[in-house]
């Protein structure tokens, strides 16, 4: 019996001190900070691959746009312009959705056709004297970066979006609602897909054409569950009909 007696103490020790870690490592705040550290690196992950695609980009338009001219004329030293005026507007776009998207703020039709012209124009300038020459392995080589760059263009915003929603649902998994401050208890408690889904079902009318833009201006979702709710919408509409 003296021989267990340490033993037990010594496991209960050791649960006590795993059920404090558990405890600390599911607290809102530490969550939130483990997650802002995987955006940081997310996010210089992502710029890296947009920044290199982009300098790839470059000296393929500036030869598709200097079109012959001498090396060193006007022409030639001014088609160096044509790229950069695209990607600093590109650079623009993704670096205001970059906290737009932390805050889940969502922005506009705008603002996403600026951002797919830009990146239209510069795959369509890196890849048009491959398309005339017929040369299919310079279409493949010249379409790799401008598509890499758009996909995490449009993947980096969504991922962003996601590390908040992240958050959030780690701070209403762990917070009990009996210990908040009374301000605190009237917050309204997060939604869930059928939250959103009913919501969206009430503003609906039929003049309406279900869209996920349309979803998230009547229900403040985000991007990505935007797009699951507007097809389960659409769904129940063409039912109904």
């Amino acid at each position: 019996m003296s021989e267990q007696l340490p033993r037990a103490q010594r496991l209960a020790k050791d649960a006590a001190e795993a059920a404090d870690v558990r405890r600390w490592r599911t607290h809102p705040d530490v969550v939130a900070l483990q997650v802002e550290r995987i955006r940081a690196q997310v996010d210089r992950l992502c710029w890296a691959g947009i920044i290199l695609g982009l300098a790839f980009t470059t000296a393929n338009v500036q030869w598709f746009a200097a079109a012959g001219a001498a090396f060193g004329s006007l022409p030639w030293l001014t088609a160096w312009l044509l790229d950069p005026t695209v990607c600093l507007v590109l650079l623009a776009i993704l670096r205001a959705e970059q906290v737009t998207a932390r805050y889940q703020v969502h922005t506009g039709r705008w603002v996403r056709a600026a951002k797919w012209l830009t990146l239209a124009a510069t795959y369509v300038m890196n890849t048009w004297s491959s398309w005339a020459a017929g040369s299919p392995a310079g279409v493949v080589l010249h379409s790799v970066p401008p598509m890499v760059v758009f996909v995490a263009a449009e993947a980096v915003t969504d991922l962003r979006d996601k590390l908040t929603d992240a958050v959030q649902a780690a701070h209403a998994n762990t917070t009990n609602v009996h210990e908040l401050p009374a301000p605190a208890r009237e917050r309204p408690a997060r939604r869930l897909f059928a939250d959103y889904l009913a919501e969206a079902r009430q503003a609906w009318t039929p003049d309406v054409k279900v869209t996920p833009a349309w979803v998230r201006e009547v229900t403040g979702c985000s991007r990505g569950l935007s797009s699951r709710l507007a097809s389960a919408l659409a769904d129940e509409v063409r039912h109904d009909r």
